[in-house]
C-alpha cells in the first residue's frame, strides 16, 4: 500500500473515533448499531483495513451525517 493511502486509512479511523467519541458512543454500541463485529470498528480506527464505501456510508448515517460530512477533513 502506498504511503499516501497509509495515511488517509490513519485520518479515516481517526475522525471515526472523534465523532464516535462526540456522540458518546464506544466502540461495542456503535458496531451493535451497524450490526457488525467490533473488531471491524476497532480495525477502521486503527487504520489497519480499507473499508468499503457502502461500510462508511453506514457509519456516517448512524453518525447522524453524510459521507461529505465524514470525510470533509481527510485529504
Amino acid at each position: 500500500m502506498k504511503d499516501l493511502d497509509q495515511i488517509r486509512l490513519k485520518k479515516i479511523g481517526e475522525r471515526l473515533q472523534e465523532l464516535r467519541l462526540q456522540k458518546n458512543l464506544t466502540q461495542k454500541e456503535l458496531a451493535f448499531i451497524l450490526d457488525i463485529e467490533i473488531s471491524q470498528i476497532t480495525r477502521i480506527e486503527r487504520g489497519v483495513i480499507n473499508t468499503s464505501v457502502l461500510s462508511l456510508m453506514r457509519i456516517s448515517d448512524a453518525l447522524g451525517m453524510s459521507i461529505s460530512e465524514f470525510l470533509k477533513e481527510i485529504n
